[in-house]
Formats: C-alpha cells, sequence, structure tokens
C-alpha cells in the first residue's frame, strides 16, 4: 500500500448544499467563532490544499491566523504556516497571487504531465512545480506529499478537489459546516459534483461529531479506519 499523509476534507455550505452563490463577492458560509476552530485545524496540519480554480476565484491566503498557533508551530521545529499545496492542468494561476505572494512556506504546485515545461516557465520563480502525471492522479499527488513529510493534510476545496478526493478514497476524515440559509440558485458551485462514491445507502459514512458552533453546525464524519488514529496524533 502506498504511504499517503492522514487526508482531511473541511468544507462549508448552505443548507442546500451550495459552496458559494453565483454573485461576483465570495459568500461567507460560516461566522468568527467557526473560523478560529478552523484555524485551529490549520495549525495542527502539514500541507493545506486547494484546487487552481479556488485560488483564481477566491484568491485565499491559507494561513494561520493566530500568532500563538503560529509560535507553537514554531516550538515544534515546524514553519509557521503549513505547506501550501495545489492541483492544476491548465496552470493558468496568476504567479502574483496571494497563495504565492504571502506567506514564508513552501509553495508546491503539482500539474499535468504535458503543461510541466510551461508551468515552470509561469510559475518556477513562486513555488516548486512538480509532475502530478497526465491527467493529474491525486494518489501520485499525495505519495509525493508524503514523501516530503507531510503527514497530515488539509484539503479546503473546491468542490471538483473534494469530488476527487472523496471518489478516489482518499479521505480520511470530512469537516462538514453548514450555515443556516439556502442559496437556491443552481448556478453556484455545489459541495461535490457527480461521482462514484465509496459511501452510499448500503455504505453509510460514520458521524463521528456533532457540534453546534453559533449559528452553524459542524459535522464530522470518520471515513477511513485511520480515523481514530489521526484524530489521537492531531497537534
Amino acid at each position: 500500500m502506498v504511504e499517503r499523509p492522514y487526508t482531511l476534507l473541511s468544507c462549508g455550505m448552505s443548507i442546500d448544499g451550495y459552496l458559494d452563490d453565483a454573485a461576483q463577492e465570495r459568500l461567507l458560509l460560516s461566522n468568527e467563532a467557526d473560523f478560529d476552530r478552523v484555524d485551529d485545524v490549520r495549525a495542527g496540519c502539514d500541507a493545506i490544499l486547494v484546487g487552481a480554480a479556488t485560488i483564481r476565484q477566491d484568491d485565499p491566503r491559507l494561513m494561520v491566523r493566530s500568532a500563538e498557533r503560529r509560535a507553537a508551530r514554531v516550538a515544534r521545529g515546524e514553519q509557521p504556516h503549513p505547506v501550501k499545496v495545489t492541483v492544476t492542468s491548465r496552470c493558468d494561476i496568476d504567479p502574483a497571487a496571494k497563495f504565492f505572494a504571502l506567506g514564508e512556506v513552501d509553495k508546491l504546485v503539482y500539474c499535468a504531465s504535458h503543461r510541466l515545461a510551461s508551468a515552470r516557465e509561469r510559475l518556477g520563480a513562486v513555488a516548486t512545480v512538480i509532475d502530478g502525471g497526465d491527467p493529474v492522479d491525486l494518489g501520485r499527488v499525495t505519495a509525493d506529499l508524503a514523501g516530503r513529510g507531510v503527514r497530515r493534510l488539509m484539503v479546503e476545496g473546491g468542490g471538483t478537489m473534494h469530488t476527487q478526493f472523496l471518489t478516489a478514497g482518499l479521505a480520511d476524515e470530512l469537516q462538514l459546516v453548514v450555515a443556516p440559509f439556502f442559496v437556491g440558485d443552481s448556478r453556484a458551485p455545489r459541495f461535490v459534483s457527480d461521482g462514484d462514491f465509496p459511501w452510499g445507502p448500503g455504505h453509510r459514512a460514520t458521524l463521528a461529531e456533532v457540534r453546534q458552533i453559533g449559528d452553524v453546525v459542524l459535522l464530522r464524519y470518520a471515513l477511513s479506519d485511520r480515523f481514530a488514529k489521526g484524530r489521537s496524533e492531531r497537534r
């Protein structure tokens, strides 16, 4: 069996399963208390992964906000922020995006083999560009991350990444926050798209925790037998 990091998926969605609405401004699906919880989860991970579409659309920082948590990471001999990771087939990413520009931390870009040369030309000055296969193979990506010392990986979206990790059986845990409203617009992105998921009516995922956080609710699902060990090893 190929070694891979313990992988948790983190997502906020509306009651009707949307990650955002169709407006240009980003839709906030959580509250400050939950944002702080997510910051704590980030601080306990070695790397954070998002898809290239998330970088283009949301321009996320993907950094630990709390100074205390950053200091605790440094005291453990780690960088203040987790390694930033993205995967892309087209490599249509702005090298000036916050993903690359902010944070003294390694940035890794896994791209399709046939775009490797152009990706290194475009992003080589701001990130390490790695051959992810053609098409990009998440099994290959996670195995390479493990080889680079990543033991705990947090996947923060978007829907394409969630779908691919889940359908490939590469997720150990799902942390799903449900916001108390509906989006009601089929143009908006959903939590997942169509796919052959390991969990269905005949094989239900294990609900490990339900927690109210202000006006949102956190649902934690154990998706593999690594869940209990991964929880105990959380830093």
